[in-house]
């Protein structure tokens, strides 16, 4: 049925919900499973609007952060993956901005044949503010996409 499944996390309860089907989903079908998270490559103060400014030093300890814990966000999906039987995982870091962009170029790199990720359920001023990476994937990949809630 399927033979590479990647999974998005952010470490969210809800990511880890989805995190739970894809491993299951894993074992069942005998599917390589691909765990990636996108750590951010510019401080969380930019994004949110904040008129803090750090010089390099700052930003580059801030990167080294993100990219630690996102390591170790996908290196523990990877453990409990194979804890529970899943015949290969992965632990992927992509390091940008982009959430969405990355987590369909991962599927397309590794030929992944299943999306699998969590969505947050924003409507409204909240979803126009926030945006959607879980919509913008869906309305992007090639690959198929289950959402789940």
């Amino acid at each position: 049925m399927f033979k590479r499944i990647l999974v998005a996390t952010d470490g969210s309860a809800l990511s880890e919900q989805a995190v739970a089907k894809a491993i299951d989903l894993s074992v069942l079908t005998g599917a390589e499973l691909f765990a990636v998270t996108v750590a951010h490559l510019e401080p969380h103060s930019y994004f949110d609007g904040s008129t803090v400014l750090l010089n390099d030093r700052e930003i580059e300890e801030s990167r080294h952060r993100s990219v630690a814990a996102a390591q170790k966000l996908v290196d523990a999906v990877k453990s409990a993956a194979l804890a529970k039987g899943v015949r290969s995982a992965e632990a992927v870091v992509m390091k940008s901005n982009l959430v969405a962009e990355s987590i369909v170029d991962v599927a397309k790199t590794h030929e992944c044949d299943l999306i699998v990720m969590a969505s947050h359920g924003r409507r409204g001023l909240t979803r126009l503010l926030m945006g959607s990476e879980t919509l913008h994937v869906l309305t992007h990949s090639h690959t198929p996409v289950l959402v789940l809630r």
